[in-house]
């Protein structure tokens, strides 16, 4: 789905995939290490929920943004987010 924008970078401390689709916000984010449970954030950054499987932090993001789960258009780069 082409309206939705998503941006992947590597902070100091954490992998974060952020989508963003009329004016919502959804971010995917993981420690940097990669073992850790992954955070599911709203636009101002609060924390929503965590989950283990990357598979159920994107369901949540698309319930966010109001699309399915498929239309979330993820980078490769992080692809591999989870445990």
């Amino acid at each position: 789905m082409s309206d939705i924008d998503a941006d992947y970078e590597e902070t100091d401390g954490e992998r974060l995939l952020t989508f963003r689709r009329d004016g919502r916000t959804a971010t995917v984010a993981q420690n940097s290490e990669g073992y850790a449970m992954l955070k599911v954030r709203d636009a101002g950054g609060d924390e929503l929920e965590r989950y283990y499987g990357f598979d159920m932090a994107l369901d949540h993001a698309a319930e966010l943004l109001g699309v399915a789960v498929h239309d979330l258009p993820v980078p490769e780069d992080a692809s591999d987010m989870g445990m």
